[in-house]
């Protein structure tokens, strides 16, 4: 593939990317306004944002083998354009209700580009070149992560909280034709539809992240928590053990014999489980207990959301030279270090300026650990099965978004609230620090990484493609095993 050609893989992976990143951070600054404009109770408004999260979480391995299936490039494009139309339903809703089915359907096209994005553009560079490629497209991702309050609180006090929808449309517009024009088609292996596979894990993960959703609304011990998270668990169980006696797996459980692919995802899981804990509270903490408007807390959030834009690339680029595990290590690390600072200093007095360097600390971290535990997943499987590695990494990102915050949540209600600032920052500090916590659960687990020796010998055997890798299995896996 040509230079230009990957140039065009990495732009448009990244405005999908970009896209669906974009809407999340973006909605949390105008939930106030919808609350009142579409008079939706306190459960509707969280249901704005928890619609978009399950169907994302729920679909993303099915998304994954379907674009193994049937094209990832047509796939992808039809990701955007769905999200896109979605995007254009929750401007024009009358209703709550309308929003809450327009953001489901947003997040099935957000399934469809987020896997989908970073297994073509894992697929477009060689092992060697493909952490650079992954840091610059994490800090595209990044640029929408850095900007998002900035812009959701801007769009919704000088235009109207509809125009935080109506900006996707364009976007939308211009780059799924351009995907089909300038990407090359990529696919999975030729195999049957694993139907049985992607029911399983569908309904698994449904009841899961239903499970988690719902725990502090509902109540953790009620029967509809309890049933719905028991049986996700035993549904997602039964999938395993399909997977590992069908012949023809849409997830094959070898892959997590590879300690860089199992050690990978589960950093992946405590990383976003610790960030999504922490942004829900960020901007809160900023307007409820410092008195700042969507605007200004949206500016002074820049320090630590930046880094995500010029961190990033560099661990990427890192990452190709000494490896995954002391960039997973040392961010997450850093994560948790920046975390407990701010756990511990948060008060209703406390200045912006004490919230600087706790703030920068724990960006730089997370910065770090994003890129190099995605490329430490797709760099662990044959190139043909870059869909179902990307899949699952997505997965268990969301997955770990929904449990971060429904944890957070929990510990916040149990400690604070929203009475008064002395009330708030009680329930920050220890949902802050229980975040910290789960970032030095990701660093823990990024130990089991293999080291830069084994994981460049694995690299290579996946260039050379799948029957290569499957030969050099046992010899991988008993390297990795002296490390």
């Amino acid at each position: 593939m040509s230079t230009s050609a990957r140039r065009w893989v990495v732009a448009l992976t990244g405005v999908g990317s970009l896209m669906a990143a974009l809407d999340t951070l973006v909605v949390s600054t105008a939930l106030s306004t919808i609350r009142l404009e579409l008079h939706a109770s306190v459960e509707q408004l969280e249901w704005t944002v928890n619609a978009y999260n399950l169907s994302f979480a729920v679909l993303l391995i099915t998304a994954a083998a379907l674009g193994d299936r049937f094209g990832r490039r047509r796939l992808y494009a039809s990701g955007v354009a769905l999200f896109a139309a979605a995007s254009a339903a929750c401007a024009l809703a009358p209703s709550v209700g309308w929003l809450i089915a327009a953001r489901t359907v947003q997040g099935a096209g957000a399934a469809l580009i987020v896997p989908l994005g970073l297994a073509l553009l894992s697929d477009a560079f060689p092992p060697e070149r493909r952490g650079t490629a992954i840091g610059i497209f994490s800090a595209i991702t990044g640029l929408a992560v850095a900007s998002g309050p900035l812009v959701g609180g801007a769009i919704v006090q000088g235009i109207s909280w509809e125009w935080i929808f109506w900006v996707n449309v364009p976007i939308g517009l211009v780059a799924a034709p351009l995907v089909l024009a300038r990407m090359r088609e990529s696919r999975g292996p030729r195999a049957s539809l694993d139907i049985a596979g992607l029911g399983l894990v569908t309904v698994g993960a449904l009841g899961i992240v239903w499970g988690l959703v719902r725990g502090n609304q509902a109540g953790w011990g009620s029967l509809e928590v309890l049933a719905t998270l028991i049986a996700g668990v035993l549904l997602t169980v039964s999938f395993i053990l399909w997977e590992m006696r069908t012949r023809e797996p849409m997830l094959p459980m070898r892959f997590f014999r590879s300690r860089a692919f199992s050690a990978g995802n589960a950093a992946i899981f405590f990383t976003f489980a610790a960030l999504f804990g922490t942004v829900f509270f960020y901007a809160q903490l900023l307007q409820t207990a410092m008195g700042y408007g969507p605007l200004g807390a949206g500016l002074r959030l820049l320090p630590y959301t930046a880094t995500f834009m010029t961190v990033a690339p560099v661990a990427g680029a890192m990452a190709d030279r000494i490896g995954e595990r002391p960039l997973l290590v040392g961010g997450l690390t850093l994560q948790t270090a920046g975390l407990a600072w701010l756990a511990l200093i948060a008060k209703p007095d406390m200045a912006y300026s004490q919230m600087l360097a706790p703030f920068i600390i724990a960006g730089v971290g997370v910065s770090m650990a994003i890129p190099a535990a995605q490329n430490s997943v797709v760099g662990s499987v044959a190139s043909e099965a870059l869909g179902k590695a990307a899949g699952v990494n997505s997965m268990m990102r969301e997955l770990g978004g929904v449990f971060g915050i429904a944890l957070a949540v929990a510990v916040f209600a149990a400690t604070g609230g929203y009475a008064s600032a002395q009330a708030f920052t009680d329930g920050f500090g220890p949902a802050i620090g229980v975040s910290a916590g789960l970032a030095l659960l990701g660093a823990l687990a990024a130990l089991a990484l293999p080291s830069r020796r084994t994981t460049s010998i694995q690299a290579s055997h996946t260039a050379a493609g799948g029957g290569q890798a499957a030969a050099h299995a046992n010899q991988l896996q008993a390297q990795e095993a002296t490390q």
